[in-house]
Protein backbone atom coordinates (compact mmCIF):
# COMPACT_ATOMS: atom_id res chain seq x y z
CA UNK A 1 0.00 0.00 0.00
CA UNK A 2 0.93 3.64 -0.34
CA UNK A 3 0.47 5.52 2.92
CA UNK A 4 0.78 9.22 3.63
CA UNK A 5 1.78 9.62 7.28
CA UNK A 6 1.34 12.96 9.06
CA UNK A 7 3.91 13.02 11.87
CA UNK A 8 4.61 16.45 13.32
CA UNK A 9 6.92 14.72 15.82
CA UNK A 10 9.19 12.13 14.19
CA UNK A 11 12.83 11.48 15.05
CA UNK A 12 15.12 8.51 15.78
CA UNK A 13 16.75 7.89 19.18
CA UNK A 14 14.20 9.91 21.11
CA UNK A 15 11.30 9.07 23.37
CA UNK A 16 7.66 10.14 23.60
CA UNK A 17 5.93 11.54 20.47
CA UNK A 18 9.06 11.68 18.24
CA UNK A 19 9.61 7.96 18.87
CA UNK A 20 5.99 7.22 17.97
CA UNK A 21 6.20 9.03 14.65
CA UNK A 22 9.55 7.46 13.77
CA UNK A 23 8.67 3.89 14.71
CA UNK A 24 5.29 3.86 12.97
CA UNK A 25 6.95 5.15 9.81
CA UNK A 26 9.86 2.70 9.84
CA UNK A 27 7.73 -0.28 10.85
CA UNK A 28 5.24 0.37 8.05
CA UNK A 29 8.19 0.60 5.67
CA UNK A 30 9.62 -2.72 6.89
CA UNK A 31 6.19 -4.29 6.36
CA UNK A 32 6.47 -3.55 2.67
CA UNK A 33 4.45 -0.36 2.35
CA UNK A 34 5.51 2.76 0.50
CA UNK A 35 5.37 5.44 3.19
CA UNK A 36 5.54 9.19 2.60
CA UNK A 37 6.07 11.06 5.88
CA UNK A 38 5.28 14.74 6.36
CA UNK A 39 7.15 16.04 9.41
CA UNK A 40 8.79 19.15 10.78
CA UNK A 41 11.92 20.47 9.09
CA UNK A 42 13.78 20.51 12.41
CA UNK A 43 13.70 16.68 12.33
CA UNK A 44 15.64 16.55 9.05
CA UNK A 45 19.20 16.41 10.44
CA UNK A 46 18.48 13.53 12.84
CA UNK A 47 16.55 11.56 10.21
CA UNK A 48 19.18 11.98 7.50
CA UNK A 49 21.99 11.10 9.92
CA UNK A 50 20.17 7.90 10.83
CA UNK A 51 19.67 7.04 7.16
CA UNK A 52 23.34 7.45 6.40
CA UNK A 53 24.02 4.75 9.00
CA UNK A 54 20.91 2.56 8.60
CA UNK A 55 19.27 3.13 5.21
CA UNK A 56 15.77 1.74 4.73
CA UNK A 57 13.81 1.44 1.52
CA UNK A 58 10.14 2.32 1.27
CA UNK A 59 10.34 5.62 3.14
CA UNK A 60 10.21 9.14 1.76
CA UNK A 61 10.24 12.29 3.90
CA UNK A 62 8.69 15.65 3.14
CA UNK A 63 9.85 18.38 5.51
CA UNK A 64 7.79 21.43 6.31
CA UNK A 65 7.94 24.21 8.90
CA UNK A 66 6.45 27.62 9.37
CA UNK A 67 8.66 30.58 8.45
CA UNK A 68 11.43 31.24 10.94
CA UNK A 69 9.90 34.51 12.06
CA UNK A 70 6.71 32.68 13.09
CA UNK A 71 8.45 30.33 15.52
CA UNK A 72 9.14 32.78 18.33
CA UNK A 73 5.74 32.27 20.01
CA UNK A 74 6.41 28.53 20.30
CA UNK A 75 9.41 29.02 22.62
CA UNK A 76 8.86 27.85 26.16
CA UNK A 77 5.68 26.00 25.07
CA UNK A 78 3.72 29.25 25.39
CA UNK A 79 2.23 29.08 21.91
CA UNK A 80 2.75 25.50 20.82
CA UNK A 81 -0.96 24.83 20.27
CA UNK A 82 -1.35 27.73 17.86
CA UNK A 83 1.94 26.83 16.17
CA UNK A 84 0.80 23.21 15.79
CA UNK A 85 -2.52 24.20 14.21
CA UNK A 86 -0.78 26.48 11.72
CA UNK A 87 1.80 23.78 10.99
CA UNK A 88 -0.98 21.32 10.26
CA UNK A 89 -2.60 23.75 7.87
CA UNK A 90 0.67 24.31 5.99
CA UNK A 91 1.41 20.58 5.91
CA UNK A 92 -2.07 19.95 4.50
CA UNK A 93 -1.44 22.43 1.68
CA UNK A 94 1.83 20.62 0.88
CA UNK A 95 0.03 17.30 0.96
CA UNK A 96 -2.55 18.54 -1.56
CA UNK A 97 0.21 19.00 -4.11
CA UNK A 98 1.65 15.56 -3.28
CA UNK A 99 -1.61 13.65 -3.75
CA UNK A 100 -1.96 15.02 -7.27
CA UNK A 101 1.07 12.96 -8.27
CA UNK A 102 0.86 9.95 -5.94
CA UNK A 103 -2.22 7.76 -5.54
CA UNK A 104 -2.33 6.96 -1.82
CA UNK A 105 -4.42 4.20 -0.28
CA UNK A 106 -4.58 5.90 3.12
CA UNK A 107 -3.57 9.08 4.88
CA UNK A 108 -2.82 8.50 8.56
CA UNK A 109 -2.45 11.16 11.27
CA UNK A 110 -0.11 9.75 13.93
CA UNK A 111 1.43 12.71 15.84
CA UNK A 112 0.66 14.76 17.75
CA UNK A 113 -1.81 12.33 19.27
CA UNK A 114 -4.39 14.47 21.11
CA UNK A 115 -8.06 14.00 20.27
CA UNK A 116 -8.85 17.69 20.83
CA UNK A 117 -6.66 18.64 17.85
CA UNK A 118 -8.34 17.65 14.57
CA UNK A 119 -6.18 16.88 11.56
CA UNK A 120 -6.57 18.77 8.30
CA UNK A 121 -5.40 15.61 6.51
CA UNK A 122 -8.98 14.39 6.80
CA UNK A 123 -9.86 16.83 4.00
CA UNK A 124 -7.59 15.29 1.35
CA UNK A 125 -10.30 13.02 0.02
CA UNK A 126 -8.28 9.87 0.84
CA UNK A 127 -9.41 7.18 3.31
CA UNK A 128 -8.30 8.70 6.62
CA UNK A 129 -7.02 7.10 9.85
CA UNK A 130 -7.04 9.34 12.93
CA UNK A 131 -4.73 8.34 15.78
CA UNK A 132 -4.14 6.72 18.10
CA UNK A 133 -5.12 9.85 19.99
CA UNK A 134 -5.44 10.45 23.72
CA UNK A 135 -6.07 13.33 26.05
CA UNK A 136 -9.45 12.22 27.36
CA UNK A 137 -7.97 10.65 30.48
CA UNK A 138 -8.81 12.38 33.76
CA UNK A 139 -7.86 12.15 37.40
CA UNK A 140 -10.78 11.12 39.64
CA UNK A 141 -12.06 14.09 41.64
CA UNK A 142 -11.42 12.32 44.95
CA UNK A 143 -7.75 11.95 44.06
CA UNK A 144 -7.26 15.66 43.39
CA UNK A 145 -7.53 16.68 47.05
CA UNK A 146 -3.75 16.89 47.53
CA UNK A 147 -3.03 18.64 44.22
CA UNK A 148 -1.43 22.06 44.55
CA UNK A 149 -3.99 24.82 43.84
CA UNK A 150 -2.49 25.35 40.39
CA UNK A 151 -2.95 21.66 39.60
CA UNK A 152 -6.58 21.70 40.68
CA UNK A 153 -7.26 24.68 38.43
CA UNK A 154 -5.43 23.22 35.42
CA UNK A 155 -7.18 19.86 35.68
CA UNK A 156 -10.55 21.63 35.96
CA UNK A 157 -9.78 23.64 32.82
CA UNK A 158 -8.65 20.46 31.06
CA UNK A 159 -11.96 18.79 31.90
CA UNK A 160 -13.84 21.76 30.45
CA UNK A 161 -11.68 21.70 27.29
CA UNK A 162 -12.44 18.01 26.78
CA UNK A 163 -16.18 18.59 27.12
CA UNK A 164 -16.13 21.54 24.72
CA UNK A 165 -14.05 19.59 22.19
CA UNK A 166 -16.94 17.20 21.59
CA UNK A 167 -18.89 20.10 20.07
CA UNK A 168 -16.02 21.52 18.00
CA UNK A 169 -17.35 21.56 14.40
CA UNK A 170 -13.86 21.08 12.94
CA UNK A 171 -13.21 18.03 15.14
CA UNK A 172 -16.63 16.55 14.34
CA UNK A 173 -15.95 16.99 10.63
CA UNK A 174 -12.56 15.30 11.06
CA UNK A 175 -14.21 12.39 12.86
CA UNK A 176 -16.96 12.16 10.25
CA UNK A 177 -14.35 11.90 7.49
CA UNK A 178 -12.31 9.27 9.39
CA UNK A 179 -12.43 5.69 8.21
CA UNK A 180 -10.92 4.60 11.53
CA UNK A 181 -10.63 6.46 14.86
CA UNK A 182 -7.92 5.01 17.10
CA UNK A 183 -8.00 6.00 20.78
CA UNK A 184 -5.17 5.27 23.19
CA UNK A 185 -7.50 4.50 26.11
CA UNK A 186 -11.13 3.71 26.77
CA UNK A 187 -11.42 7.05 28.61
CA UNK A 188 -10.64 8.94 25.40
CA UNK A 189 -12.89 6.62 23.38
CA UNK A 190 -15.83 7.56 25.62
CA UNK A 191 -15.43 11.22 24.60
CA UNK A 192 -15.88 10.49 20.89
CA UNK A 193 -19.45 11.46 19.90
CA UNK A 194 -21.77 8.48 19.68
CA UNK A 195 -22.42 9.06 15.98
CA UNK A 196 -18.88 7.85 15.21
CA UNK A 197 -18.61 5.10 17.82
CA UNK A 198 -18.65 2.31 15.22
CA UNK A 199 -15.32 3.57 13.86
CA UNK A 200 -13.56 3.70 17.25
CA UNK A 201 -10.93 1.17 18.33
CA UNK A 202 -8.87 1.34 21.52
CA UNK A 203 -5.22 0.91 20.57
CA UNK A 204 -2.11 2.20 22.29
CA UNK A 205 0.31 3.89 19.92
CA UNK A 206 3.53 3.01 21.72
CA UNK A 207 5.74 -0.02 21.20
CA UNK A 208 9.10 -1.38 22.20
CA UNK A 209 12.13 -2.98 20.63
CA UNK A 210 12.67 -6.05 22.79
CA UNK A 211 16.29 -6.59 23.77
CA UNK A 212 18.01 -9.56 25.34
CA UNK A 213 17.62 -9.09 29.08
CA UNK A 214 20.17 -10.63 31.41
CA UNK A 215 18.83 -12.19 34.62
CA UNK A 216 18.78 -9.71 37.49
CA UNK A 217 19.74 -10.94 40.99
CA UNK A 218 16.83 -11.06 43.41
CA UNK A 219 17.34 -8.82 46.42
CA UNK A 220 17.15 -10.20 49.98
CA UNK A 221 13.65 -10.54 51.43
CA UNK A 222 12.40 -7.25 52.85
CA UNK A 223 14.71 -5.08 50.77
CA UNK A 224 13.41 -3.44 47.61
CA UNK A 225 14.90 -0.92 45.21
CA UNK A 226 12.02 1.24 44.00
CA UNK A 227 12.22 3.49 40.95
CA UNK A 228 10.07 6.44 39.84
CA UNK A 229 10.69 8.08 36.44
CA UNK A 230 8.59 11.01 35.32
CA UNK A 231 8.17 14.73 35.36
CA UNK A 232 7.73 16.21 38.81
CA UNK A 233 4.27 17.60 38.15
CA UNK A 234 1.09 17.03 40.09
CA UNK A 235 -0.74 14.69 37.69
CA UNK A 236 2.22 12.32 37.36
CA UNK A 237 1.50 11.25 40.94
CA UNK A 238 4.96 11.74 42.45
CA UNK A 239 3.24 12.75 45.71
CA UNK A 240 1.38 9.41 45.72
CA UNK A 241 4.68 7.62 45.15
CA UNK A 242 6.36 9.42 48.07
CA UNK A 243 3.48 8.84 50.48
CA UNK A 244 3.14 5.18 49.52
CA UNK A 245 6.88 4.64 49.83
CA UNK A 246 6.91 6.25 53.30
CA UNK A 247 4.08 3.97 54.44
CA UNK A 248 5.82 0.91 52.98
CA UNK A 249 9.19 1.84 54.51
CA UNK A 250 7.87 1.85 58.08
CA UNK A 251 8.01 -1.95 57.96
CA UNK A 252 10.87 -2.25 55.43
CA UNK A 253 13.57 0.17 56.59
CA UNK A 254 16.24 -1.19 54.23
CA UNK A 255 14.37 -0.17 51.09
CA UNK A 256 15.29 2.77 48.84
CA UNK A 257 13.60 5.01 46.28
CA UNK A 258 15.19 6.67 43.24
CA UNK A 259 13.27 9.55 41.66
CA UNK A 260 14.32 10.58 38.15
CA UNK A 261 12.81 13.73 36.69
CA UNK A 262 12.29 17.45 36.95
CA UNK A 263 9.35 19.76 36.59
CA UNK A 264 7.25 22.61 37.87
CA UNK A 265 6.39 20.92 41.19
CA UNK A 266 9.97 19.91 42.02
CA UNK A 267 10.13 21.99 45.19
CA UNK A 268 6.69 20.76 46.22
CA UNK A 269 7.89 17.15 45.92
CA UNK A 270 11.08 17.85 47.86
CA UNK A 271 9.11 19.51 50.67
CA UNK A 272 6.82 16.48 50.86
CA UNK A 273 9.79 14.11 51.07
CA UNK A 274 11.23 16.23 53.88
CA UNK A 275 7.88 16.23 55.69
CA UNK A 276 7.76 12.42 55.42
CA UNK A 277 11.35 12.14 56.75
CA UNK A 278 12.51 10.39 53.58
CA UNK A 279 15.65 12.39 52.81
CA UNK A 280 17.97 9.54 53.80
CA UNK A 281 16.08 7.00 51.66
CA UNK A 282 15.39 8.94 48.46
CA UNK A 283 17.92 9.63 45.71
CA UNK A 284 16.98 12.47 43.34
CA UNK A 285 18.23 12.53 39.75
CA UNK A 286 17.17 15.45 37.55
CA UNK A 287 18.13 13.76 34.31
CA UNK A 288 20.22 10.90 32.92
CA UNK A 289 21.36 10.24 29.31
CA UNK A 290 18.92 8.15 27.30
CA UNK A 291 21.48 5.39 26.71
CA UNK A 292 21.95 4.96 30.49
CA UNK A 293 18.26 4.39 31.23
CA UNK A 294 18.35 0.58 30.63
CA UNK A 295 21.06 0.21 33.27
CA UNK A 296 18.91 2.20 35.69
CA UNK A 297 16.04 -0.26 35.19
CA UNK A 298 18.39 -3.19 35.78
CA UNK A 299 19.61 -1.77 39.08
CA UNK A 300 16.09 -1.57 40.55
CA UNK A 301 13.37 -4.06 41.43
CA UNK A 302 10.08 -2.30 40.69
CA UNK A 303 8.81 0.80 38.88
CA UNK A 304 6.33 2.77 40.97
CA UNK A 305 4.33 4.90 38.53
CA UNK A 306 1.05 6.23 40.02
CA UNK A 307 0.26 8.65 37.19
CA UNK A 308 -3.28 10.01 37.21
CA UNK A 309 -3.91 10.67 33.52
CA UNK A 310 -1.07 9.50 31.28
CA UNK A 311 -2.41 8.74 27.81
CA UNK A 312 0.31 6.20 27.02
CA UNK A 313 2.95 5.46 29.63
CA UNK A 314 6.15 5.03 27.63
CA UNK A 315 8.21 4.57 30.78
CA UNK A 316 5.97 1.67 31.82
CA UNK A 317 6.62 -0.20 28.59
CA UNK A 318 10.36 0.57 28.76
CA UNK A 319 10.50 -0.82 32.30
CA UNK A 320 8.67 -4.02 31.35
CA UNK A 321 11.00 -4.57 28.41
CA UNK A 322 13.89 -4.52 30.89
CA UNK A 323 12.15 -7.11 33.14
CA UNK A 324 11.07 -4.55 35.72
CA UNK A 325 7.58 -5.11 37.21
CA UNK A 326 5.32 -2.06 37.48
CA UNK A 327 2.95 -0.82 40.18
CA UNK A 328 0.47 1.73 38.79
CA UNK A 329 -3.10 2.98 39.05
CA UNK A 330 -6.04 1.79 36.94
CA UNK A 331 -5.98 5.04 34.98
CA UNK A 332 -4.84 5.94 31.47
CA UNK A 333 -2.30 4.11 29.34
CA UNK A 334 -0.46 2.28 32.14
CA UNK A 335 -3.69 0.47 33.04
CA UNK A 336 -3.95 -0.71 29.42
CA UNK A 337 -0.46 -2.21 29.63
CA UNK A 338 0.07 -3.64 33.13
CA UNK A 339 -1.52 -6.95 34.15
CA UNK A 340 -1.32 -9.17 37.23
CA UNK A 341 1.32 -11.16 35.39
CA UNK A 342 3.76 -8.26 35.20
CA UNK A 343 2.87 -5.96 38.08
CA UNK A 344 0.04 -4.61 40.18
CA UNK A 345 -2.77 -2.23 39.15
CA UNK A 346 -4.41 -0.33 42.02
CA UNK A 347 -8.15 0.33 41.85
CA UNK A 348 -9.16 4.01 42.21
CA UNK A 349 -12.89 4.08 41.51
CA UNK A 350 -14.88 5.62 44.36
CA UNK A 351 -11.82 5.53 46.63
CA UNK A 352 -10.17 8.24 48.71
CA UNK A 353 -6.47 9.16 48.56
CA UNK A 354 -5.43 7.38 51.81
CA UNK A 355 -6.95 4.12 50.57
CA UNK A 356 -5.11 4.32 47.25
CA UNK A 357 -1.82 5.22 48.95
CA UNK A 358 -2.17 2.27 51.32
CA UNK A 359 -2.83 -0.14 48.45
CA UNK A 360 0.25 1.14 46.63
CA UNK A 361 2.28 0.52 49.79
CA UNK A 362 0.81 -2.97 50.18
CA UNK A 363 1.71 -3.81 46.58
CA UNK A 364 5.33 -2.85 47.28
CA UNK A 365 5.30 -4.93 50.47
CA UNK A 366 3.97 -7.96 48.57
CA UNK A 367 6.92 -7.81 46.18
CA UNK A 368 9.45 -7.16 48.93
CA UNK A 369 8.31 -10.14 50.96
CA UNK A 370 7.93 -12.72 48.21
CA UNK A 371 11.08 -13.19 46.11
CA UNK A 372 9.45 -16.00 44.08
CA UNK A 373 6.61 -13.68 43.10
CA UNK A 374 9.08 -10.96 42.18
CA UNK A 375 11.00 -13.39 39.97
CA UNK A 376 7.77 -14.48 38.23
CA UNK A 377 6.76 -10.90 37.62
CA UNK A 378 10.16 -10.20 36.08
CA UNK A 379 9.58 -12.96 33.55
CA UNK A 380 6.01 -11.79 32.99
CA UNK A 381 7.23 -8.24 32.38
CA UNK A 382 9.31 -9.24 29.37
CA UNK A 383 6.53 -11.48 28.04
CA UNK A 384 4.06 -8.61 28.28
CA UNK A 385 6.47 -6.20 26.60
CA UNK A 386 6.79 -8.59 23.66
CA UNK A 387 3.07 -8.12 23.03
CA UNK A 388 3.86 -4.46 22.37
CA UNK A 389 6.66 -4.89 19.89
CA UNK A 390 6.43 -2.24 17.20
CA UNK A 391 5.57 -4.90 14.64
CA UNK A 392 2.66 -6.11 16.77
CA UNK A 393 1.37 -2.59 17.44
CA UNK A 394 1.33 -1.63 13.76
CA UNK A 395 -0.01 -5.01 12.64
CA UNK A 396 -2.95 -4.62 15.02
CA UNK A 397 -4.11 -1.79 12.75
CA UNK A 398 -2.82 -2.70 9.29
CA UNK A 399 -2.91 -6.49 9.58
CA UNK A 400 -0.47 -9.25 10.41
CA UNK A 401 0.49 -9.77 6.78
CA UNK A 402 0.82 -6.24 5.49
CA UNK A 403 1.73 -7.26 1.95
CA UNK A 404 -1.26 -9.40 1.10
CA UNK A 405 -4.03 -9.52 3.69
CA UNK A 406 -5.43 -7.31 6.42
CA UNK A 407 -7.07 -8.41 9.65
CA UNK A 408 -8.50 -6.91 12.83
CA UNK A 409 -8.83 -3.15 12.46
CA UNK A 410 -8.06 -3.45 8.78
CA UNK A 411 -11.55 -4.81 8.29
CA UNK A 412 -12.80 -1.34 9.18
CA UNK A 413 -10.52 0.18 6.53
CA UNK A 414 -12.17 -1.62 3.62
Amino acid sequence: MKILLSAYACAPDEGSEPAVGWNWATTLGRHGHEVHVITRANNRDAIEAEYRTNPQSGLKFLYYDLPHWARWWKKGQRGIHLYYILWQLGAYLRARHLVRNVKFDYVHHITLGVFRHPSFMAFLGIPFIFGPVGGGERAPLRLRASFPWRGKLLDFLRDIANLIARFDPLLRTCLKRSRLILCKTSQTAQLIPRAYADRVRVRLEIGTAIVSVAPVPIVPAGDLRVLYIGRLIYWKGVHFALRAFAEFRRHHPLTSLTIVGNGGEREWAHRLADHLSLNDAVRWLDWIPHDEVPQLYKSHDVLLFPSLHDSSGNVVLEALSQSLPVVCLDLGGPAEIVTQGCGRVIVTKRREEPEVVTDLALALAELAEDSALLANLREGAVQRAREFSWGSVVSAVYGANSRSGYEMDAAALN
